[in-house]
């Protein structure tokens, strides 16, 4: 997945902004906060993508080979997958549908509304 393809995913899940921060990095919020990232990196062998997962599924990324505890937000269950080809582009939408999912729910009622996030 390139950082475009990544970044048009993101914009289509519903109530997303998008900043770049960081030195460049395409930052993915829902309600203000983070649940995807895409440094910038020049090289198309570097098109890395971190997200939040569940603690199961932080546990079961991190043992496969080009994916590692995202650099500073390993504590709060982020990967990193380090190039485009070590998951699959269907793969890393489900993981970022679901990080989504994870910051979503976390968000007041009031926002998730205002956000038109509810049903």
């Amino acid at each position: 997945m390139t950082r475009d393809e990544f970044d048009q995913f993101c914009s289509s899940l519903k109530g997303t902004t998008h900043v770049i921060q960081w030195g460049g990095a395409s930052v993915w919020k829902v309600g203000g906060k983070i649940f995807a990232i895409a440094p910038l990196y020049e090289a198309a062998e570097y098109q890395r993508i971190s997200f939040k997962c569940t603690e199961l599924s932080y546990d079961i990324l991190t043992q496969q080979d080009g994916i590692i505890p995202a650099p500073y937000l390993a504590r709060a269950k982020w990967v990193q997958v380090l190039k485009p080809h070590d998951m699959k582009d269907e793969d890393i939408k489900d993981y970022i549908r679901t990080a989504y999912d994870i910051i979503k729910v976390k968000l007041t009622k009031a926002l998730q509304r205002e956000l038109g996030l509810l049903d």
